[in-house]
C-alpha cells in the first residue's frame, strides 16, 4: 500500500473472495454460485433494458422492490435494494454500530463481519459456537450490540429455527438483529415474517445464489419502514443508482419466474442429500447442513491436503485455515454431474492413502 492511505485503515484486512480460476477447470465447487443458468425470462428481460444504458437507472428500485413485497408479502417500503446483499450488511454496520454500539457475531462465520467492523472502525464481540459449530441463541440474549447472525451459518451451514430468531429479538429489545439469509433457500426458514412484528430486525437476501444471478450483484434487505429509511438515508449519501438497469430487469423477471428458481434449489437439495449420503459410506463427517454447500472432514486425511490433491485434479472447494475447522473442507453443491465428478475423485484420493 502507498504511504498516502490513511492511517485508519493501515490495520485492515481485506475479505478474500473465493478464487474464481482463469484458466477451465474440470469442477468448480468452491463459491457457492448455483449451477443452473437463470431462467430465459430474465435473460430477455436484461436484453430489453440493455437497449435503454444511455439513462439512469430509477433510484427508488420501484419495479423490483415491489416484485419482492409481492413474493415476501410485505410493503414496498419495508424493501431496500443493494448492489450485492454485502452492501446491505455494510450500510447495517455504518447505521448501527458505533462507539458503544459494537457488532456481535459468531467466531466462525462470513469472513466480511470483521472487515466491516474494520472498515466503519466498529468494536466487535465474537461469539463462540458450541462444540458442534452450531449457534447458540441464548449466547445473544442482551447482546449489548447490534448482531449479525448468517442463517444458516457459513461455512457450517448449520441453520436456526424462526423460534430460536424469535427468542434472540425478543432478548434484544434495544439491540438491532440482521439476519443474514444468503443461503436461506435450500431448506432453512426465513426470518422475513417477524419484520412485521419487530421494529429491530433486518433480514438480508440475495439473488447470487438461489435465483443464479451472482453475477449481477444484486441484493436486498427487509425491515420496518423506519430501519429501512434509515438504510436509505445511507444509500442516497453514498450511491443513489446502485442498482443498473440490468440488474433490476434480471431481478424483476427473476422473481416473475420464481417456479423455476424453485425447481432449481429442490434439485441442488436433492444432490445435496445424494452427495452427504455417499461421503458417509466413506467415512467422511459433516455438519447438518441447510445450505447449498456442505462441511466435510474426514479422519483419514488433513482439510488441506484434502483440498489440494482434489485441485490437482480439477476439482475446486474451499478450505479455511482457522484452526478449529481446518480439518474442514466446504463443499458447493452443483449438478448431479459435478457431484459424481467430486465423489470419483474423492474415493480415488482415499483409496490412494490406504494402499
Amino acid at each position: 500500500m502507498s504511504r498516502f492511505l490513511s492511517g485508519k485503515y493501515a490495520a485492515l484486512e481485506p475479505y478474500t473472495p473465493g478464487e474464481q480460476p482463469k484458466t477451465a477447470v474440470l469442477t468448480k465447487l468452491n463459491t457457492n454460485e448455483s449451477p443452473f443458468p437463470p431462467a430465459k425470462e430474465v435473460t430477455d428481460a436484461i436484453a430489453e433494458a440493455a437497449a435503454s444504458l444511455q439513462l439512469y437507472p430509477d433510484p427508488d428500485c420501484t419495479a423490483l422492490r415491489g416484485a419482492i413485497a409481492k413474493t415476501f408479502d410485505v410493503d414496498p417500503d419495508m424493501v431496500l435494494c443493494n448492489n450485492g446483499s454485502d452492501e446491505g450488511l455494510y450500510f447495517a454496520f455504518m447505521a448501527y454500530c458505533e462507539e458503544g454500539t459494537p457488532a456481535v457475531f459468531p467466531d466462525i462465520t462470513y469472513g466480511f463481519y470483521p472487515v466491516f467492523a474494520g472498515m466503519t472502525g466498529t468494536d466487535y464481540r465474537e461469539v463462540p459456537l458450541r462444540e458442534d459449530l452450531s449457534i447458540e441463541p441464548e449466547d445473544y440474549f442482551e447482546a449489548g450490540g447490534t448482531v449479525f447472525i448468517p442463517n444458516p451459518n457459513a461455512p457450517t451451514g448449520i441453520p436456526l429455527s424462526r423460534a430460536q430468531i424469535d427468542e434472540i429479538l425478543k432478548h434484544n429489545p434495544d439491540n438491532i438483529v440482521v439476519i443474514d439469509e444468503a443461503y436461506v433457500d435450500f431448506g432453512t426458514e426465513s426470518a422475513v415474517p417477524l419484520t412485521r412484528e419487530y421494529g429491530n430486525l433486518l433480514v438480508i437476501q440475495t439473488f447470487s445464489k438461489s435465483r443464479s444471478l451472482a453475477g449481477m450483484r444484486l441484493g436486498y434487505v427487509i425491515g420496518c419502514k423506519e430501519l429501512i429509511a434509515d438504510l436509505n438515508t445511507l444509500r442516497f449519501s453514498t450511491n443513489p443508482y446502485n442498482i443498473d438497469r440490468l440488474a433490476m430487469a434480471a431481478g424483476t423477471a427473476s422473481l416473475e419466474n420464481d417456479r423455476i428458481n424453485i425447481a432449481h434449489c429442490e434439485e441442488i437439495m436433492k444432490n445435496r442429500e445424494y452427495t452427504c449420503g455417499e461421503l458417509a459410506k466413506m467415512g467422511f463427517e459433516m455438519t447438518d447442513s441447510t445450505a447449498n454447500f456442505i462441511f466435510v472432514r474426514h479422519p483419514e486425511i488433513e482439510g488441506g491436503e484434502l483440498f489440494a490433491e482434489l485441485r490437482k485434479r480439477g476439482v475446486i472447494v474451499r478450505h479455511f485455515t482457522k484452526e478449529r475447522i481446518s480439518d474442514y473442507n466446504r463443499i458447493s453443491i452443483g449438478s448431479r454431474e459435478q457431484m459424481d465428478i467430486l465423489l470419483r475423485e474423492v474415493r480415488d484420493i482415499l483409496d490412494g492413502k490406504r494402499r
